[in-house]
């Protein structure tokens, strides 16, 4: 093998390896946000769920 063989392969390689580096992150950033807002959500719910409780822990204090 050349040396221009051996230099070609391995700024293929590098490149490759840089590239999909790259991808990857993008994937982690684009799921982070994907949690995030599945974060918010839960988090919408659980208070609904707690205002409904009380509302209706109000209304059988008033039926007493």
């Amino acid at each position: 093998m050349e040396w221009t063989q051996f230099a070609i392969f391995s700024i293929g390689v590098f490149g490759c390896f840089f590239w999909n580096r790259s991808e990857s992150r993008s994937d982690i950033r684009h799921m982070d946000a994907k949690l995030e807002s599945n974060r918010s959500l839960i988090q919408a719910i659980h208070d609904e769920v707690k205002s409904f409780h009380n509302r209706m822990c109000d209304i059988e204090r008033n039926k007493r």
